[in-house]
C-alpha cells in the first residue's frame, strides 16, 4: 500500500512538472505610433502546431476560458475602443459533447489603440490571462505580464 502511494505521488509530481514546463504559446509585444499621441499596441500570440488559444468572446455553450486582457490604470493614457482580434478565428463545435469555442491556431494578434493625454514618455502595462488546448488536453490558465514603452 505504501509503495503504491509513493509511486502515485511520484507520478503525479512528474505529470504536474511536465505540464508546468509545457508552454505551447509564445507572446511578443510592440507599440507603433499611428498619429499624434496615438499608438497601436499589439500583443501577438504564436501557438505551436496543434494548439489553440481562445478568443475573448465565447459562445454560450463554451467551456473554454476566454482570453482576458487587463490594462493597468495609467493616468497619462486613455484606451480608445475595444481590443480587436486579428487572425483566422475557428468556430469549433463538438456535437457529441455539446460544446463550442471560438479559437485561433498558429497566430493571433490582440490590438488596442491608446492615446496619450500629453506629449510624454510612459508605459502601457497589464496582464493577459489565457488558456490553451490541443485535441487531447487543456492546460491550466496562464498569466503573462506586459510592459511597453509609448513615446
Amino acid at each position: 500500500m505504501i509503495k503504491n502511494l509513493v509511486a502515485f505521488f511520484i507520478l503525479a509530481t512528474a505529470v504536474q512538472s511536465a505540464f508546468a514546463q509545457l508552454n505551447p504559446v509564445s507572446w511578443s509585444f510592440n507599440s507603433k505610433k499611428i498619429s499624434d499621441k496615438t499608438y497601436e499596441v499589439r500583443m501577438t500570440a504564436n501557438m505551436q502546431p496543434g494548439w489553440h488559444l481562445y478568443s475573448q468572446v465565447q459562445p454560450d455553450d463554451a467551456i473554454a476560458i476566454p482570453t482576458d486582457i487587463q490594462f493597468k490604470n495609467n493616468p497619462l493614457i486613455t484606451l480608445n475602443g475595444t481590443i480587436k482580434e486579428v487572425g483566422k478565428m475557428e468556430k469549433f463545435k463538438d456535437e457529441k459533447l455539446g460544446v463550442a469555442a471560438n479559437q485561433y491556431a498558429k497566430k493571433v494578434e490582440f490590438v488596442q489603440i491608446v492615446k496619450l493625454k500629453a506629449n510624454v514618455k510612459t508605459n502601457v502595462t497589464g496582464t493577459i490571462e489565457y488558456q490553451t488546448c490541443d485535441d487531447f488536453k487543456c492546460l491550466p490558465p496562464k498569466k503573462v505580464n506586459f510592459n511597453l514603452a509609448v513615446q
